[in-house]
């Protein structure tokens, strides 16, 4: 995965607020703006949904969108 490419969330390991899972069920695919470390050992991606949002997953939770 690259910075610019765009992905689709295709689950979420957490429980997240139900505001956040409406939004993704509205929009699911995002771009990637960059990478976050968590864990202390693994990475994650922080996705752009259109301009009103950006939140991080982890990379498992996302895949390349065709």
């Amino acid at each position: 995965m690259e910075i610019g490419q765009k992905v689709r969330v295709r689950r979420i390991r957490d429980r997240v607020p139900a505001e956040l899972v409406s939004r993704l069920q509205q929009s699911p695919v995002g771009v990637i703006k960059a990478f976050k470390i968590v864990d202390g050992k693994g990475l994650g991606v922080i996705v752009q949904f259109g301009n009103d949002f950006s939140t991080w997953f982890f990379e498992d939770e996302v895949q390349l969108e065709a």
